[in-house]
């Protein structure tokens, strides 16, 4: 049918945003239609339906046809891009801030100046921003800090108008990494804590052992996503938490295959699937956020429990012959979906080497390199063709020590930058995370053509041009990628979700003991809570922090239920808030170096000093041809080590001692295992979260609600036992028994009753 322009003035209706003004046209029997007149985009009909020319070439493309299935769509749009282009459509961004800040490796300018100097408005792009969305022709943006909702739906909006006049139209596919979670501890969930409702994360939603609860977070998160201009969520992590001193351990759901499976089915629907009107197909649509499912095939089993972001970490071990649980939460969960969107959108494998893993090429390199994992694997054996995305910066180079926080080329470390874009493109990955600039892929795609002819390689950027640009087409950015602000404002916090959000966080609370009852208090008694010391600390960028001795919650929510005094003999109990036991070093040290040592140290899960003399005589993995040549052997034993948070042990058997005999009640947050041997006798109950708010625990103290989580992992007796479990199997360590004759088991929790044992408990056993 002949395709005509059409009058826009008679169609659109205005939103008025910033600096520029979003028109929308709407279809009576199709999608909405979101456009800037400034971009060029003209209006086209066909079939009395309306449609964007996205490449200004007066006529309706297949790709700019709503109507036609988005496989038809993407691959139309693929074979009009110029490799340039899709090389474009390969990178993902660095971390962005908005706004910029003027230090750091997010930092960023205004027309040559700081966001504090410039005159900028918040939302502007930045001069980088503008670089590498026009001159690289990027379109994945990973967003971290957000200083409003209202400030990244107008970011979101004058971004996505920047671009809709260059080229083809595409839109941009923002994203962000956990942002719900109570409380920002890393690189990973930077922005958290924001204005936004706030759920259980990681071990605290696994604590829950409730499938449609992480199920009712991702659709809750998914439509504050999608009113912030986010459409794909990098998560959720469903690694097993198989080895108990792991970094990242504190954001898998479990070291049980079952539970995690299970988990990551309900967080990947909730995040995909639309309803209703919001339903473009096969339950994609515009409340659908993409899930990039991680990390294959299970970064769990880091040896010793060092991690991956750093050479100390590089190697994943599997002295139990266990690969395969490791990869069950994938292909029987993430990849096996109970709703209509059928598997996770996209998969980022995890920095590590699988260690001795490729039976067919004997190959020992990161897994985003790793052509067996990938193609074989992946693609071949479990059949997966969506978007598969590299860790950030494996392509650039690795720091000057193996505890240097900087590139990840596991394995390839004497490649250079051009050689590890070309070997993961022959992996059979799509994507380079953490890489803003085009360079280097059009050098991949020259080695290529060298290799196997400009045919073959033109086709494999076309491949993974299709697959990215499916993600884009099944939410509806090509339609509309604009928010309306005011909605925005209404949405993203809202009391209805955080008022879930802080119920999902009770409910994942464990009580491990409570002897003779100590709890509920109800009766409005007075409380003693001891300050709690900080000790001076270096944050995963290496910024300093000093040392602190403050509260550990707000002491107002406290005085709701109870009469508060910083005198111990004139309170009826007491609550002493710690974390658990964490090291500064985190299991490699320059200092034992330069005292003749390999640098590597034990971690340690208890508060006192530790001394390996149970740890393993020689390590499975060895090798860092850069930076380390002659280390061979990575082992640790009989080395020694203490947690830097060692003072909170001393609280807790200070605060018995100055109490008297009184209660004392010990609230935990912790990230990993822990060691309870060292102070359960000092205290008449103990409730341990997984990073919630303080304020959850104090909810439940008070008896406003009944305690009802259940350990995700077992915590160890001793770090004996800790030191001969295998990093790949679940469930090898022997328990801690409490006083009580309670053992920390997977599964155990208390509610007022004793004992759980229901639904749950039956359903996921070891």
């Amino acid at each position: 049918m002949k395709n005509t322009v059409l009058n826009i003035a008679a169609l659109f209706l205005s939103i008025t945003a910033f600096s520029q003004t979003i028109h929308t046209v709407t279809n009576a029997k199709g999608p909405t239609l979101g456009y800037t007149e400034e971009s060029g985009v003209a209006i086209l009909t066909a079939g009395g339906h309306k449609f964007k020319d996205l490449n200004k070439n007066g006529k309706l493309d297949q790709y700019e046809d709503w109507r036609l299935p988005v496989e038809e769509r993407a691959k139309d749009l693929a074979s009009k891009m110029s490799i340039e282009q899709i090389a474009g459509l390969m990178l993902y961004s660095a971390h962005q801030a908005v706004p910029a800040p003027s230090e750091g490796f997010r930092a960023g300018k205004y027309n040559g100046k700081f966001f504090s100097e410039s005159g900028a408005k918040a939302w502007d792009l930045t001069d980088q921003q503008k670089k590498f969305l026009k001159d690289d022709n990027l379109r994945h943006v990973l967003v971290t800090t957000l200083q409003s909702p209202e400030v990244a739906a107008k970011w979101n909006n004058n971004l996505q108008a920047y671009i809709e006049g260059l080229g083809l139209g595409i839109p941009a596919n923002n994203s962000s990494d956990p942002r719900h979670s109570a409380s920002v501890t890393a690189e990973f969930n930077e922005g958290a804590g924001g204005q936004i409702s706030l759920w259980p994360d990681g071990l605290a939603m696994g604590a829950t052992f409730d499938p449609e609860l992480v199920k009712k977070f991702g659709n809750i998160a998914a439509q504050e996503y999608r009113a912030l201009g986010i459409s794909t969520a990098l998560s959720p992590q469903i690694d097993l938490g198989t080895e108990p001193r792991w970094y990242r351990i504190a954001y898998v759901f479990s070291e049980s295959p079952e539970l995690t499976t299970d988990m990551a089915r309900g967080y990947i629907d909730g995040f995909q699937t639309s309803f209703g009107k919001d339903v473009i197909k096969n339950g994609w649509g515009y409340k659908s956020v993409n899930a990039m499912v991680k990390h294959w095939p299970g970064g769990g089993p880091e040896e010793g429990g060092r991690d991956a972001h750093w050479a100390m970490g590089k190697y994943a071990v599997y002295p139990g012959n266990n690969f395969q649980t490791h990869v069950k939460p994938f292909v029987e969960g993430a990849f096996k979906l109970n709703g209509s969107t059928k598997e996770a959108s996209a998969v980022m494998p995890y920095y590590t080497i699988s260690f001795n893993q490729d039976t067919k090429n004997g190959e020992n390199v990161g897994n985003g390199f790793s052509k067996y994992l990938i193609t074989d694997l992946l693609r071949g054996k479990y059949d997966y063709d969506g978007v598969v995305c590299s860790d950030w910066l494996i392509t650039a180079d690795e720091g000057k020590t193996p505890g240097t926080f900087a590139g990840k080329p596991w394995g390839v470390e004497k490649l250079s930058v051009a050689e590890r874009h070309y070997k993961i493109l022959e992996a059979g990955v799509d994507q380079f995370g953490g890489n803003n600039d085009k360079e280097p892929v059009l050098d991949a795609y020259k080695m290529g053509v060298k290799e196997h002819g400009e045919k073959y390689m033109r086709n494999r950027f076309e491949q993974s041009a299709v697959r990215l640009l499916k993600n884009i087409f099944r939410t509806g950015l090509f339609e509309n990628p604009y928010v309306e602000v005011e909605k925005t404002k209404k949405i993203v916090g809202n009391p209805e979700f955080m008022k879930a959000g802080y119920e999902a966080q009770v409910k994942s609370v464990v009580m491990l003991k409570n002897k003779s009852n100590a709890l509920p208090i109800k009766e409005r008694k007075t409380v003693y809570i001891p300050k709690r010391y900080s000790p001076a600390a270096f944050n995963w960028w290496a910024v300093y922090t000093a040392p602190s001795l403050s509260y550990p919650i707000d002491l107002e929510f406290v005085k709701k239920y109870y009469n508060v005094t910083d005198d111990p003999a004139k309170a009826d109990f007491a609550i002493v808030f710690v974390q658990s036991p964490y090291s500064e070093e985190a299991g490699y040290s320059d200092v034992d170096v330069k005292d003749g040592g390999n640098g590597y140290l034990p971690i340690s899960l208890q508060y006192e000093t530790y001394t390996a003399t149970d740890a393993r005589e020689k390590s499975i993995a060895a090798g860092d041809p850069v930076v380390a040549p002659n280390i061979k052997d990575r082992s640790y034993k009989n080395k020694t080590t203490t947690a830097s948070n060692f003072t909170d042990l001393q609280t807790i058997q200070n605060t018995q001692k100055a109490m008297n005999g009184k209660p004392v009640i010990v609230s935990v947050t912790a990230s990993k295992p822990m060691i309870f041997s060292e102070f359960e006798k000092h205290s008449d109950a103990i409730l341990v979260n997984f990073n919630v708010s303080n304020q959850a625990v104090v909810d439940i103290i008070a008896g406003k609600y009944e305690p009802s989580g259940l350990l995700p992992l077992q915590m160890p007796k001793d770090m004996k036992t800790v030191e001969t479990q295998k990093e790949d199997v679940p469930f090898d360590m022997v328990p801690y028994t409490d006083s009580e004759g309670h053992a920390y088991d997977f599964g155990y929790g208390l509610n007022w009753s004793g004992v759980i044992k229901d639904a749950r408990t039956m359903k996921y056993t070891r």
